[in-house]
């Protein structure tokens, strides 16, 4: 299990690795044919920030030899903002005395087929973590609906056990995401109190997902949490495990900055532009074959930046709240959006830069 690699981390030799790294160091690594996960804190660590160009010509060239130049679009579809945690920084905070909503089955079916119309044929099913307001079975329902019109249907819920998953599996769902927020245990427990405040269990969850059947197994960090370049060097480690020990699934990595939010949270640290296109372009250089993923959470010049260099799949034209689609209710929203263009406008976007936009990389045939 992972949790027995992180726990053998030294922590101080780790930081010592990222923040006493030289501009030779760098240098030294980057002249290498192939970087490797060893090389990811030297990468990612602030002598690195002066060698952003040359990482990002690297970055590019891996990526388009290993996807072309495709990036694949999503849509998180909200189904519930009810939740069980009392996570500080987060919208859903059961302590957050706001509009609650979950929405029905036919609710459900109504947010899809207006995805559906706009293009999309990967769809997020996003939920706060409350097994009571979204059953197992409910999600494995709305799969059953909807799994005949997308291609792929992941999810980002609350972790479940193996045997849960293999349900979903049979239903129709295709992967999951599952972040750990911050890999900092002693930082973890300060700010997870509920359920989510079990670490280990969070932890082992992409490894249940993946004995499960599900093919796609996203993990990430929330960046500002805790010192971010600790937080990346444990994400790519966690990467890199799960490359090597589910190797039938599909990776990804997401880099989600904390952003505003109901309650007033204030961020361990302030994590910049240059300093997420770094983590971007590190990781692309140690884990060629990963799948790197930018949310709507990211202003549209970024994002725009950002396409072509690093970047897979992005989400567009989100909205996190339940029924922001079709029934505009005014319900409590996970985070604030930032980048608020159309999908098509994202797609128009990429086609510009002289990228494929791809709404539908699988097909269900396959796993016949």
């Amino acid at each position: 299990m992972f949790e027995t690699v992180l726990n053998s981390v030294d922590r101080d030799r780790l930081r010592s690795a990222i923040y006493d790294a030289t501009a030779a160091d760098v240098a030294r690594v980057l002249q290498k044919q192939h970087c490797t996960p060893e090389d990811f804190p030297v990468l990612i660590s602030p002598a690195a920030a002066g060698f952003l160009e040359t990482m990002a010509a690297r970055s590019r060239q891996l990526t388009t030899l290993r996807f072309g130049k495709t990036v694949r679009l999503y849509a998180p579809l909200y189904i519930s903002n009810e939740c069980v945690n009392a996570c500080a920084y987060c919208g859903f905070n059961i302590h957050n005395v706001t509009t609650r909503t979950t929405l029905g089955l036919e609710e459900i079916i109504s947010e899809a087929a207006v995805l559906h119309r706009q293009g999309f044929r990967h769809l997020l099913l996003v939920s706060g973590e409350h097994r009571g307001c979204v059953p197992v079975t409910f999600i494995a329902e709305i799969a059953r609906q909807l799994r005949e019109t997308f291609a792929g249907l992941s999810i980002e819920v609350y972790p479940m056990e193996q045997n849960e998953y293999a349900l979903l599996v049979e239903s129709g769902i295709t992967g999951i995401a599952v972040y750990q927020e911050t890999y900092d245990r002693e930082r973890y427990a300060r700010l997870h109190h509920g359920p989510k405040a079990d670490f280990s269990y969070r932890l082992a969850t992409p490894e249940r997902a993946a004995r499960a059947g599900l093919r796609e197994l996203g993990i990430g960090a929330l960046l500002g949490l805790s010192d971010h370049r600790i937080d990346l060097a444990l994400v790519a480690l966690h990467a890199a495990y799960l490359m090597k020990t589910c190797w039938q699934a599909r990776i990804s990595v997401s880099f989600p900055r904390i952003r505003k939010a109901a309650g007033n949270f204030t961020p361990a640290e302030t994590v910049t532009d240059r300093q997420l296109a770094q983590a971007v372009f590190a990781l692309r250089l140690v884990l060629p074959d990963s799948e790197l993923v930018i949310s709507t959470r990211e202003s549209r010049t970024f994002r725009n930046g950002m396409a072509g260099l690093g970047i897979t799949r992005m989400s567009a034209g989100s909205r996190t709240n339940p029924g922001g689609y079709s029934i505009a209710e005014d319900a409590l929203e996970q985070f604030a959006v930032d980048d608020r263009r159309s999908a098509a406008e994202v797609a128009a976007m990429l086609d510009r830069k002289g990228l494929e936009p791809v709404w539908k990389d699988f097909d269900r045939f396959f796993l016949a």
